[in-house]
């Protein structure tokens, strides 16, 4: 089940990274993206990991 919900959050994550590039709204690649944004990327699967103890 908990490899389900990873999947899906990462496929969504994707997905919205396409959809803004292809809208104008963000311009670069995803290596970019990632060397910049890495550090909300850790806090973002930690929250998840946080939440996900208590079911």
């Amino acid at each position: 089940m908990r490899s389900n919900l990873i999947a899906a959050l990462i496929l969504i994550i994707v997905g919205l990274f396409f959809l803004a590039k292809n809208l104008g709204w963000i311009n670069g690649n995803i290596g970019t993206m990632l060397a910049t944004w890495w550090p909300a990327i850790l806090v973002a699967v930690g929250i998840a990991m946080l939440f996900g103890r208590g079911k």
